[in-house]
Order: C-alpha cells, then structure tokens, then sequence
C-alpha cells in the first residue's frame, strides 16, 4: 500500500518504508508539517517510488520486513539515489545495522519506539545534509560545465600564482603548479605583471600578440584580449592577498576586423575629401595638358623648349593619373563586377605585366626581374571581380615585388582555390570558395610592423620621388569594394607574398564587356555648342574642336546657350560639362533638347565615378586630349550617321 501527503511546494521530499500501516501513519504525522511524505508498505514498491521521484532526500525504512530487508533496501537504492538513509529497527538486529552503518548505506539508525523530538531533529539533519550535498554538486556540475562550454581561457589562482582551477589544461595536471604553464609562454611575463598590478588595482584588462612561427620561417600573429580581477575569497582577505581569476580570450578575428574597418575609414574619409577637389583639380589639369598640346600643335618651337614642353604635357598627364586614383578610394563599383576567367586575363597581361619589371634609368648590365606566370588550373572557376581594375591591382602588385628585388629575381603568379565560408557576398558568388591569386617576389621582406601599414594612403618605403604610397591603397580599395581580400605574408630577407582572395562566381554568370569607344575622327563639319563655366576648359575644348574644322559656340551659362541658338542654322553637337553653379549638365542638356530637337549630346566631367550614367550621351573624364576627344565626337555622332545612311 502507498501513501502520499503534500502540503506545498518547494518542500523536502520523504519516503517513508514500513510493513505496519500503524507506523506509515504515525510517521507521517510526525513530519508532514515540513516535509512531502510518500509511503509505502512494499519494499519493493519503496524502489519504484524513488525511481520515480529522484528528488527524495531522505528515506526512513524498517529494518525487518517481508522480501527484503532495510539495509538490503538501501544498499540497491544507493545504485541510482543520493537519498540519505535512516533505518529503522525494533529488534536487537545490531550486526545488519552496523554494517549498514559500515558500508556508508546508512546515516543513521533508531529504536523503536523512538523520541519525537529526536527522530524530528535526525530527520532534519539528515536531510540537510542531503540538500546541501545536491547544492554543491549542482554548483560543481554547473562551474564544471560553464568552464567547458566558454570560448575563453579560465584560470583561478591563489595569492601566490598556483593555479586551483582551469579549463585549459587537464584538471589532473594543475595541482599546485604554477598558473603562467596554463598560458602561451611568451604571455608569461604579462600575466606576472597584472597578478601584481590587480593586487593594487583590483582588476586589470590588457590586448598581447603572441607571435606564432609558421613553417619557412613565416609568422602571424595571435591577439589575446586579457582580463584579470581579485576575487573576494578567502573571506575578509584584502587585495593584496586575494584569489585571482584571468579569462584569456582569443580576439584574433575580432582585432583583424577592426583593422580591415579603420582602413576602410581612411580610404572613404580621402575618397570624401579627394571627391570634394577632384572636380576643381581636373579642370585646372585639363585647362593646362590641352594648352599645351594646343601649344605644341601651333607653336614652332625649338627642340629644348619642345622638351620643356612635354615635360610639361608629362607631369600634368601624371596629375591626372594621381587624381583618379584618389577617387578609386570608397567609391562603390558594383556595377562593373562581373565573371572573369583567370585562364584568359593572366596570359594576355603577361606581357604587360613583364614590361612593368623593367627597371627604368638602370644599366642593361643590372640583375634583371624575371616574371613566371604558372600554369592556371583547367577547372579553375571564374571570379567575380571588375577586369579593368583587376588587371591595375596585380600590376602595381608587380610593380612594388620589381622595387623589392634591388638585386634581381623573380616574380611568380599563381592561383588555385581555397575553401573559405563567407555569409556578406552577393547572390552571384558561392558562399564557400574563393580563388588565391597570389604574386610572389624573392626580395628583401618587410619587417610585421611596416607590412602592417603597407595599405595606409600615402605610406611608402620608397626615397622621395618614387611613389606616391597609393598603389598598394588602390589595391585595398578596389578588393574592399568587390568583396575580395588581401593576406600579407613577408619575411625580412626572403621575400613577400601577396594573396588575393577573390570570390567565386556561380555558375551561369557570364563577363560582361565594358563598351568601346570605336577610333576614328569625324570627316564632316559640325556646328558645336561648348557649355562650361571654367573659361580655361571652355577655351581648350574649343580650340581642339576649332583645329578639326568644326563652328564651335563657346558659352559659360545655360542662359547664354539659349540666346545662342538659331531655328534656322541649329548646332549639330553640344558638349556640356555635368558640374555647373546653375545647372547641372543633365538640366542644361534637357533644356537645349527642347530647343533643338535632335541635337546630340557630349557630356564632360572632372569628377565621373559620382556622376549618374546619361542616357542620352557618352560622358568622357577630364582631362582629355585631342584625340580622346575626337573620338567621343566621332561615337556620339555615329549613330546619326548611321540613321541617316
């Protein structure tokens, strides 16, 4: 027979054995007041009853009882309970009871007939001691588990450095040893310095790179994020001689990321402020390159002052150089991505890229720089990446491996694929592969804290004169902006290597061709408006359009365009810059369709990668020469010469 008796939640449960009804109850009476009670006649019963409640804390059992007595009772309960055991006995049955006792079965026994008030006490103590013993286990299970389950290192030390507990090295091995073996060893020294300074300071955080050697000599560095604070054990100790905890967390990721964002700051805070010049910047550059090509077509000029003057042409062509790659830097160019094989880019830029390690002003008898593009792997996917920019990327790549090898050497491009999981590429790339493109020279290596700031604008390592520090930057630009990486691996001495890590485009993309425009001057006189507000561009582009035989009207405002315009004689061709105080190109554009119907139209600007696309006419950068702008005439007009025919 059962029995069971609650009186609220959150009470000690009891299990009650006893072949005499009499005794269930009188048991019950006793302790139903604090404790839930279940009961039972049946020994048997009794083990079903705790397999079923696993949370009973003390069981009270008779000693002699029909099928199995009390200390046969507790000993196959011990096999799955932590109960604690009284046993009850009204016989002179002392040598079960003893070695009950012996074995650990029991906590303790008493007579029958027992003293309430004893019997309530013993019940309390034992269960007590029950519940505190489920506590701390709990506790331990829990610590044992959070230790285990962190992703950082833990270690507790006492006030002289000897480790207690630690979850990264096997608890068997700690002991008394000293806590510095639980830690890389050349964090050894930090850890000694913060175990002293939290002594004063109560807790202590610190960011250490721990410098690991890979194989040829190669290195990288791991970042750990330490923490360290006293603890507030033992009880009353002060600081000085308080437990300690350290947490070594790993923020290697978390370090390059921080990194790869405070770069990308920088170039979009210079793109921001080049974005702001580059407009007044090209005007002036296109004012003085097309004066001067003007200058060298009609001037007669001896051959010094012919040289001065192509230096001139030279230096301003290199500003214009400069200028576009200050605006490379965070301007967005999704647009232009596309799929691109490898197999087809690298052998015809191999030439190229062999040009650019010929070193200019050396004599012929200097160790030459060799380039060696290995073989691309047949099943070598396509990357999704823009050509164009791409192409620029490996030859200032080459172009800084030619500066490194002062004593010659060679230079090695290779690709293959890698697995890498991504979660921010766009849907046209595989999520987990990238290609390696890298570019390999055999020259003087660079120290970690230069290769640490090679991508910085405007940082070079090279003499006055012979670098901008923009090269590798555009690099890092470019990749930043077509979800591409870059890996720096550089040993003083033997050598650097760069690795692009570029994404793989899914199947069924196809490269899409950046249109041409088609070469050719135009054979027929136009009739051209010149819109612009800077009066040195205005004269250039008409003095170039005037040496071709064409009218031209040169203008400064929209306003004066419309007085210009002639129902009877209308212009053939307007050439209108985009960045005007009153109007922008596409407005002034807008307003002269209207009055000239048909009219084609040319648009010019000193800053494009902002510029929204027209959709009625090319857009052509300054500065422009002569013949660059011959041909944008030549393609602006050719589909009215096509109409015509």
């Amino acid at each position: 027979m059962t029995f069971w008796s609650a009186k609220g939640p959150s009470r000690p449960l009891i299990l009650l054995v006893d072949d005499e009804e009499e005794i269930l109850v009188a048991l019950t009476d006793l302790l139903e007041d604090q404790y839930e009670i279940l009961s039972t006649t049946d020994p048997l019963k009794a083990l079903d009853l705790l397999r079923a409640h696993r949370d009973v804390a003390t069981i009270i059992s008779d000693q002699r009882m029909p099928g199995l007595t009390g200390d046969q009772l507790l000993m196959q309960a011990r096999a799955f309970s932590d109960a604690r055991s009284i046993l009850l006995t009204g016989y002179a049955d002392l040598e079960a009871v003893v070695s009950a006792l012996n074995q650990g079965q029991v906590q303790a026994y008493v007579h029958k007939p027992w003293d309430s008030d004893a019997l309530r006490s013993l019940v309390g103590e034992v269960t007590q001691h029950c519940l505190a013993q489920r506590a701390l286990r709990t506790e331990q299970a829990l610590l044992r588990g959070l230790m285990e389950a962190l992703p950082i290192g833990l270690v507790f030390s006492d006030r002289d450095g000897r480790c207690i507990r630690s979850n990264v090295r096997d608890e068997s091995e700690s002991g008394a040893e000293n806590e510095q073996t639980h830690f890389p060893e050349n964090l050894w020294p930090e850890i000694t310095a913060m175990r002293e300074d939290v002594r004063v300071s109560g807790q202590e955080e610190r960011l250490v790179g721990e410098v690991l050697t890979q194989g040829e000599g190669r290195s990288v560095t791991r970042w750990h994020e330490l923490t360290r604070l006293a603890l507030a054990w033992p009880e009353g100790a002060s600081r000085a001689d308080a437990w300690q905890v350290s947490m070594d967390r790993d923020v290697t990721s978390r370090v390059v990321m921080e990194s790869r964002l405070r770069q990308a700051e920088k170039l979009q805070s210079l793109g921001t402020l080049a974005g702001g010049i580059a407009h007044d910047f090209n005007n002036l550059l296109a004012a003085i390159s097309g004066s001067l090509e003007l200058l060298e077509d009609i001037a007669e000029l001896d051959e010094a002052s012919l040289a001065l003057l192509r230096n001139a042409a030279d230096s301003a062509q290199r500003g214009a150089v400069l200028t576009r790659r200050l605006l490379q830097f965070g301007r967005p160019r999704e647009a232009r991505l596309s799929a691109v094989s490898l197999g087809q880019l690298l052998p015809g830029l191999a030439d190229l890229l062999r040009q650019s390690l010929k070193k200019r002003g050396v004599p012929a008898s200097a160790a030459p720089c060799a380039l060696c593009v290995e073989d691309v792997p047949p099943d070598l996917p396509l990357v999704w990446s823009d050509a164009d920019q791409l192409e620029m990327a490996l030859l200032n790549l080459c172009v800084n491996a030619r500066d490194a090898m002062a004593e010659g050497g060679t230079v090695r491009i290779r690709a293959h694929v890698v697995e890498q999981k991504r979660t921010d590429l766009p849907a046209e790339c595989c999520p987990d592969r990238v290609v390696a493109l890298e570019v390999v020279d055999e020259g003087e290596g660079m120290p970690p804290e230069v290769a640490a700031r090679i991508f910085d604008p405007f940082f070079t390592t090279k003499e006055v004169g012979r670098g901008t520090g923009l090269g590798l930057s555009s690099v890092y630009g470019f990749l930043s902006r077509s979800y591409g990486e870059i890996v720096v691996d550089s040993v003083v001495g033997r050598g650097t290597r760069m690795t692009l890590l570029l994404p793989v485009a899914r199947a069924g993309q196809e490269r899409v061709a950046a249109p041409q425009l088609q070469g050719g001057k135009l054979e027929r006189r136009l009739r051209v408006l010149v819109l612009d507000d800077e009066a040195p561009v205005r004269m250039v582009t008409a003095g170039f359009l005037a040496q071709d035989g064409h009218e031209v009207t040169a203008v400064a405002s929209l306003a004066s365009a419309l007085k210009r315009v002639d129902p009877a004689s209308p212009f053939e061709l307007a050439i209108i810059d985009m960045r005007m105080p009153d109007h922008d190109g596409l407005a002034c554009a807008e307003a002269l369709l209207k009055a000239v119907p048909g009219l084609r139209v040319l648009f010019i600007s000193g800053h494009t990668d902002d510029m929204p696309a027209p959709e009625n006419g090319l857009l052509l950068p300054k500065p422009f020469t002569q013949e660059s702008l011959q041909r944008a005439v030549a393609e602006t007009m050719r589909s009215v010469d096509a109409g015509a025919s």
